[in-house]
């Protein structure tokens, strides 16, 4: 296992996970995100490359629309 943090919570994972899957566990697919690793923007079109490993922090913020 590993431990991140995402927004400030830590959380365990399997290794060797990528963002896409992160993403899918999170119950957060399909959803208008954006993700920062390590203080650092995560393009979208990388998620699927960008593994998540121990000791990553994750910021994840959700558009939430309405008027």
């Amino acid at each position: 296992m590993i431990t991140i943090q995402i927004n400030g919570e830590s959380r365990s994972l399997q290794p060797n996970i990528n963002v896409t899957e992160l993403v899918h566990q999170l119950a957060l697919a399909g959803k208008k995100l954006a993700i920062e690793r390590n203080g650092e923007l995560i393009p979208r079109s990388t998620y699927g490359e960008c593994r998540i490993i121990d000791g990553d922090r994750l910021e994840i913020v959700v558009a939430v629309g309405g008027g």
